[in-house]
């Protein structure tokens, strides 16, 4: 069957009865590339059926489907011609994981970021209304996705239009984890209202049947069946808010998926499709650890199990001292936005239950709420990736900051991520946490030194942050290891001519550096930052004395930067020695190794080392 879908609108030619085994194919064809590219396979294996069916009702590229996040998207590539490309996914200049416009143009609306699809949906259907045009707007949202509360604002304007627009609710009960409160108890007891809806499937079923008169009866039927649905159901959240709701169906059954589509096609105004899936639908490893295979590497089919084993991430070592940190210090609570097992606060939250508080996809709620916990007495360590941070900026200057209050930040996957691409990358923090004040900001040099922090930052007052890496921590300069100082850098190797100041995860690159320099006859300072807000002025101005070039290295973009920081004071302080910014550029960057990244953008040690010799 999938030799038979070349381009957008193929599978439409297929017939319903080839429709099951096309859903095979596709979930062989996914496990199987998964395996060898890695991806987000457990997601993609959820909405095979959910997809076919949509692709089935809806011509495309005239009707619009924008995907929540977008990490489930394989399928919809795969339907719309670019199956052949997937030995490419995620790779260096090769397939996204995630829709991308530039793709194709069956991709409508770029994402990489949860809740956002609702309110594009209702920015696409004001504009059909406004151009006079004809198409339909579908946006796909997760169960999870529905924690956000950017999606609740959208769903409040939603409520509003007065011509087609369908939301289709994919409810498998996860985010990346099992979701959280009082949405998910909700749609569970929806869930459980299976008599419910085969009642409504069946008249409706039933009525269609009559002639002539029957489609007018069920829309009879329709405009009345809020007032039932209250006495079946009580409190329906979402037709109480003005959109109207199907299902919940069953989202691996295409002819019943098929049949509800049409209706709400149908439909004047906005309506939500409720659709149940099962993450990993199809591979039983996958089934079994949803969360495992949210992202995952190359792995055995067989097995499940990852082809290539690191030593301990930055996240394992965060996990550790958390778990360690939750037996020393009872004041100490973690909260974090929908990723317990992303983070590592999986173990500190089977440790410490009632100090771990996940609060689903709401970084803007979980910032506020640490902030609250601290006036309490509580020492909240509030634990998200860089690129989702970036949600809470307001939460985080007006909250936390403004009120000085004793917040630890433990910030994640900080710096180039991979192969997620532009969307995941954590290269804006230190652009932003140097604009609060209040704020501190750290960052380790190995995972040594991340321990280190943690402790630092828990028994600190005030706001303070602390970013690391994604991936293997780096093991190298175990001998240095210098008690933490407030605002104080660490000199590691001392030199004449040039001095690097690194920051985090540089310092690494930044050894590689100075091996390559010393080779070339030039004697070179390795400086640690460690304190990134504030830096450590009084090394800065000694070292100038003594050094013709000070190079400032970040895994961050120069806008903002810490460079920018020490350029501004070599300035202002009329410093004797020039400085040099090695930075990420101020662009999004597209996706690839890391290393292959770091390469690009100029901040590898060959690099680094060419562009201070070309200065020198």
């Amino acid at each position: 069957m999938l030799e038979k879908i070349t381009k957008p609108g193929d599978v439409r030619k297929l017939p319903a009865e080839q429709l099951p085994e096309l859903a095979g194919e596709i979930r062989k064809f996914l496990v199987e590339t998964m395996s060898r590219t890695g991806g987000h396979l457990a997601s993609n294996l959820g909405v095979v059926e959910l997809t076919i069916a949509l692709h089935r009702v809806f011509e495309l590229p005239g009707d619009k489907l924008i995907w929540d996040v977008g990490h489930q998207s394989y399928t919809h590539k795969i339907l719309t011609g670019r199956k052949d490309a997937f030995d490419s996914l995620r790779q260096e200049g090769g397939l996204s994981g995630f829709p991308k416009r530039s793709e194709s143009d069956c991709d409508v609306f770029d994402t990489g970021h949860s809740s956002t699809s609702i309110s594009a949906g209702v920015g696409y259907v004001r504009a059909r209304e406004l151009k006079k045009e004809n198409y339909s707007v579908v946006s796909i949202i997760g169960d999870g996705a529905l924690t956000g509360g950017m999606a609740y604002e959208a769903l409040n304007n939603a409520a509003e239009l007065k011509t087609n627009f369908i939301i289709v609710l994919n409810d498998n009960e996860m985010s990346i984890s099992k979701n959280v409160g009082g949405i998910s108890t909700y749609l569970g007891g929806i869930r459980t209202a299976a008599s419910y809806t085969e009642l409504k499937m069946g008249v409706t079923r039933a009525l269609e049947k009559i002639p002539k008169i029957g489609p007018g009866m069920v829309d009879a039927v329709r405009k009345t069946k809020s007032s039932i649905k209250q006495i079946v159901i009580p409190g329906m959240l979402f037709e109480n808010m003005g959109i109207t709701y199907l299902g919940p169906v069953d989202g691996h059954d295409i002819p019943q998926l098929v049949r509800i589509f049409q209706e709400a096609k149908r439909f004047e105004g906005p309506i939500l499709v409720h659709v149940l899936t099962r993450k990993g639908q199809g591979y039983e490893p996958a089934l079994r650890h949803p969360a495992r295979f949210h992202g995952a590497g190359p792995f055995e089919i067989e097995t499940g199990l990852p082809l290539t084993k690191s030593g301990p991430t930055y996240t394992d070592i965060f996990s550790t001292v958390m778990r360690k940190m939750g037996d020393r210090e009872p004041s100490v609570a973690a909260v974090t936005a929908a990723m317990p097992t992303g983070v590592g606060l999986k173990r500190f939250a089977n440790m410490f239950p009632d100090r771990c508080f996940d609060v689903g996809i709401a970084e803007e709620h979980a910032v506020t709420f640490a902030a609250a916990l601290a006036l309490g007495g509580m020492v909240p360590v509030v634990a998200i990736y860089s690129s989702f941070l970036q949600r809470a900026y307001d939460q985080m200057l007006h909250d936390v900051c403004m009120q000085n209050l004793h917040v630890v930040f433990a910030i994640d996957r900080a710096g180039l991520v991979g192969s997620d691409g532009e969307t995941h990358h954590g290269i804006f923090d230190l652009s932003y946490l140097n604009s609060m004040p209040n704020m501190t900001v750290m960052a380790p040099k190995n995972l040594w030194e991340l321990s280190d922090m943690m402790k630092f930052a828990v028994h600190f007052d005030g706001p303070i942050a602390l970013r690391y890496p994604r991936g293997e921590a780096y093991t190298g300069l175990e001998e240095h290891r210098e008690p933490l100082r407030y605002g104080r850098a660490e000199v590691l190797e001392q030199g004449e001519k040039v001095a690097l100041l690194a920051v985090g995860n540089m310092v690494k690159t930044a050894v590689q550096v100075r091996e390559l320099l010393q080779e070339q006859g030039l004697s070179v300072t390795l400086v640690n930052m460690r304190f990134v807000k504030p830096f450590d002025m009084e090394l800065v101005r000694e070292l100038a004395k003594s050094h013709d070039l000070l190079v400032t290295m970040e895994e961050n973009v120069r806008s903002g930067g810490f460079g920018e920081q020490v350029a501004a004071f070599a300035m202002e302080e009329e410093l004797p020695a020039r400085v040099q910014i090695i930075a990420l550029p101020n662009r999004f960057i597209h996706q690839g190794s890391v290393s292959s990244q770091m390469r690009e953008t100029g901040i590898d040690a060959q690099s680094v080392a060419e562009k201070i010799l070309e200065r020198v």
